[in-house]
């Protein structure tokens, strides 16, 4: 019989796998890994907003993630420089800034270390009714932008051509990012949640034969790395959040070696 606590993390990190896999499957075939890293850096900003202003942490979290999401998309189309160049300017800014504001309050105690690597086996029934309330928004809202964000994935003038208007639709999946890391934060942690949305999806790309089977293979891979991840942390006594990141990539590992039937693509 699972202890209490040990059942709430498998919940609550089935509910993230499940959320998190198929934007990681738009992550990685848009090449974006570097915004999950800024997004999951600025979420350091937010904690410390929260605390600072005493608001509800994961709403700070999603508030900054999204501001700097929006801030993006504007430089993208005013700054003379290149994607990965604006990404690293946001990223280590939020970064820095988030450690500066925690700085100016010397009597806030606060486990940095739970924020940057997650405590999934601190999450309450709470935590859990909101990673699967916020899970079934999230992939509503996928679903609703599905075809319109694969067309602009696909070819961006096209997607404009037939009138989907792919930069609402991207400011949509941004915005979907930043909901999943506040979400998740707690789970695996800031700097770790990206792992958890490319991982699995690239390991479900070497057999994907669609789109919509890459997206269901990743779920089953990021469930696959949750419950062997927690079981590894319970038998090591490992840190949970980085062992289910662990058993993600034993997981991609796993599949890199196996030898595609002759003419799989």
């Amino acid at each position: 019989m699972f202890d209490d606590f040990f059942a709430r993390a498998m919940m609550a990190g089935i509910g993230v796998a499940l959320i998190a896999a198929p934007l990681g499957c738009f992550i990685v075939w848009r090449r974006m890994a570097y915004f999950g890293d800024t997004i999951s850096h600025s979420a350091l900003l937010g904690v410390a907003l929260g605390f600072l202003l005493q608001i509800n942490i994961s709403v700070a979290v999603f508030a900054i993630a999204a501001l700097v999401s929006m801030s993006l998309l504007s430089l993208q189309k005013h700054a003379k420089l290149s994607s990965d160049s604006l990404l690293g300017i946001l990223s280590h800014s939020a970064l820095a800034a988030g450690l500066v504001v925690i700085a100016f309050m010397p009597g806030l105690r606060v486990d940095l270390m739970g924020y940057l690597f997650g405590d999934i086996l601190a999450v309450s029934r709470t935590d859990i009714a909101v990673i699967y309330g916020g899970g079934l928004v999230v992939l509503a809202i996928l679903a609703w932008i599905w075809r319109p964000l694969l067309a602009e994935t696909v070819s961006h003038d096209l997607a404009k051509a037939e009138g989907l208007k792919p930069e609402f639709t991207r400011l949509v999946f941004m915005l979907l990012v930043a909901l999943i890391v506040a979400i998740a934060m707690k789970i695996v942690g800031i700097l770790l949640i990206t792992a958890l949305l490319i991982i699995p999806a690239s390991a479900a790309r070497r057999f994907a034969t669609s789109p919509e089977t890459m997206a269901i293979g990743a779920m089953i891979t990021g469930v696959l790395s949750v419950i062997t991840g927690l079981y590894g942390s319970m038998s090591f006594d490992t840190p949970s959040g980085p062992s289910i990141v662990v058993a993600a990539l034993i997981l991609f590992l796993g599949v890199s070696i196996v030898p595609l039937k002759k003419g799989a693509r």
